[in-house]
């Protein structure tokens, strides 16, 4: 099965994404840590655009390292520091989801982990198929 959409109205006059979604018995679930968009060795860059395609890399590796894919995705939570960034963040968001419209919470926060830190992504996924792994 997949993944059932459940629309009240309320999300889709605000962006896209679903009020619920509603999943099915039985399957693999994978939670995510809040994931900055940090590089290796404690590099961070310094515009929210880097960071969020960073942050969105990282989500879909650890997707594809459970054996599922973005259309997995049901539920994402993400922490931006400013209002300014938010246009700039869902155009990246939308890259990397493309029409797949989970359920959103995105909350402005006074700061994260670091000062530096502009973005945090979580998600959860429910995939029915095994991971080989």
């Amino acid at each position: 099965m997949k993944h059932k959409i459940h629309d009240v109205g309320v999300a889709g006059q605000i962006g896209n994404y679903s009020d619920a979604i509603e999943t099915a018995s039985s399957l693999r679930w994978l939670h995510t840590s809040g994931t900055p968009g940090l590089a290796k060795g404690k590099q961070l860059p310094k515009d929210i655009t880097s960071q969020a395609e960073l942050a969105w890399a990282h989500i879909m590796h650890m997707l594809k390292n459970a054996g599922m894919t973005v259309e997995d995705i049901v539920k994402v939570t993400q922490y931006l520091t400013r209002t300014d960034d938010i246009a700039a963040y869902v155009k990246v968001r939308s890259q990397f989801l493309g029409n797949v419209r989970p359920a959103f919470m995105l909350l402005v926060v006074p700061q994260l982990i670091w000062p530096e830190v502009l973005v945090e992504v979580e998600v959860i996924a429910a995939s029915s198929t095994q991971n080989n792994d």
